[in-house]
């Protein structure tokens, strides 16, 4: 998969690991910044991930921001980004498998570096079970949550 990576200055310090964490998962990286420590705002880069995945230039996103709040609310401003902050891995795969979360956010500020190496696996390796047998009560409510999407846009 192709995995589009973002942060702003608070992520920035962990956004290495990331990377190392999902080429060590043998995914692709899409960098889109940020590209230095220096004082930057977590929208523009959640905008960014969120377009790659739009375009279906990237599957996934993992942003980084200092808490992972701010680019989870911000990402999911987007049509058809599902973005959640997860700090376990259980939510991680989860998120994914029961959601369709494609974008993990993360809080460089709350979690170090060997979490990050637990995190990006269980996100990455995790797939959507709404389009399986017995994943009806997923798809259905992911749809629901697109309706609520649609109606409010």
């Amino acid at each position: 998969m192709k995995i589009a990576i973002g942060c702003d200055h608070g992520g920035f310090p962990l956004k290495g690991i990331v990377i190392d964490a999902v080429k060590a998962a043998g995914h692709e990286v899409i960098d889109v910044g940020a590209f230095s420590a220096e004082s930057s705002d977590f929208p523009e880069f959640a905008k960014k991930v969120g377009e790659k995945i739009q375009s279906g230039e990237a599957e996934r996103g993992i942003l980084i921001c200092g808490s992972g709040i701010g680019a989870s609310i911000a990402a999911n401003k987007m049509k058809g980004i599902f973005a959640s902050i997860c700090h376990d891995t259980y939510s991680a795969a989860q998120g994914v498998a029961h959601d369709a979360m494609n974008v993990l956010c993360l809080g460089g500020r709350v979690i170090g570096p060997e979490l990050v190496k637990v995190l990006v696996p269980a996100f990455l390796n995790a797939r959507y079970l709404g389009n399986d047998k017995g994943g009806e009560r997923y798809a259905r409510r992911v749809g629901k949550i697109k309706l609520i999407e649609q109606e409010n846009r």
